[in-house]
């Protein structure tokens, strides 16, 4: 399978005004390269319809995988899982399940991400939660097997099990 061309939107009010620098979005950037993935950005944008533009421009230039960082709380700023749920074609719920699982690990703050996965043309949407933790553990959730598999079926590919 050719390389996965994955782009990571960060969802940062403050970062994409300049207060600080997203440390997250750099994370991902760097795990899904070293996983062998075509990787673009981070792109760092405002919550909202930022996010969804550029979702939806991803999704436009056909790449396989999209991840976003941040959005994902209760805050009334946090509004990437509601512009995501606009975008996506049908839901994922075993991957968001599976990030909050994995977080929860860490911390129990996980429990309160509202991070969702979906697909809409041929392309896998993931939310993430914006924090460097939340990147790590979405790295070893997101592996090569499990995003190759899921694009392979995004486009009609042969279900395999390899037990």
């Amino acid at each position: 399978m050719a390389a996965i061309s994955t782009v990571v939107v960060v969802a940062s009010n403050r970062a994409a005004d300049g207060v600080y620098e997203d440390a997250a979005g750099p994370i991902l950037v760097r795990g899904f390269t070293e996983h062998g993935f075509d990787v673009a950005g981070p792109v760092v944008v405002h919550d909202g319809a930022e996010v969804e533009q550029a979702i939806r421009d991803a999704v436009d230039d056909g790449y396989d995988l999209v991840v976003t960082s941040g959005g994902t709380g209760l805050t009334s700023t946090d509004l990437t899982p509601e512009v995501t749920s606009r975008i996506v074609e049908f839901e994922i719920p075993g991957i968001a399940e599976a990030l909050r699982e994995a977080g929860r690990a860490a911390t129990p703050h996980a429990s309160l991400s509202r991070g969702i996965c979906g697909a809409a043309a041929r392309t896998l949407i993931v939310n993430v939660a914006g924090s460097t933790g939340a990147a790590k553990d979405a790295l070893t959730v997101l592996t090569p097997e499990l995003i190759e598999h899921a694009v392979s079926q995004l486009h009609d590919g042969d279900h395999e099990r390899n037990d």
